[in-house]
C-alpha cells in the first residue's frame, strides 16, 4: 500500500484529500503545518508528499527546500495551494516540486496526478 503524507492547515480541505485518498486505499497521514511534515519524514517514509505553500510554523517553500537541499529527500512532492500566482509556480519548481494543482481543485485531476507520480 502506498504512503501519502499530506501537510495543509485547512482543515476542511485536509479532512476532504485524507478520505478521498483512504477510499483510494492509500496509506494516508496528516499534519497541518510544515513543521509537523518535517517532523514527521524524519521518523518515517512515505512514497508522496503533498504540501500547501503558505501554512503556520515553516511554510511549503522551506519544507521543499529543506527536503530536497538539507536532507537530500527525494520523495515525490505535489504542491496544492491557491497562490498560483506565477512566480509562486515557477519558485515551487525551482526548489524541487514534482508537480502543481491550483487550489480549488478537481479530486478527479488530483487522484491522477498522484498516480502519475507514484509510477
Amino acid at each position: 500500500m502506498k504512503r501519502i503524507l499530506v501537510a495543509e492547515d485547512n482543515k476542511l480541505i485536509l479532512e476532504t484529500i485524507y478520505r478521498t485518498l483512504q477510499r483510494e486505499n492509500y496509506e494516508v497521514f496528516k499534519v497541518v503545518d510544515g513543521k509537523e511534515c518535517l517532523d514527521f519524514l524524519e521518523e518515517n517514509e512515505v512514497d508522496l508528499i503533498i504540501t500547501d505553500l503558505y501554512m503556520p510554523v515553516v511554510n511549503g517553500h522551506d519544507v521543499i527546500s529543506i527536503l530536497r537541499n538539507d536532507r537530500n529527500n527525494k520523495t515525490p512532492i505535489l504542491v496544492l495551494s491557491a497562490a498560483g500566482a506565477e512566480d509562486n509556480v515557477l519558485k515551487a519548481f525551482e526548489l524541487g516540486a514534482d508537480d502543481f494543482m491550483v487550489k480549488p481543485f478537481s479530486l478527479t485531476e488530483l487522484n491522477i496526478r498522484i498516480q502519475k507520480l507514484l509510477r
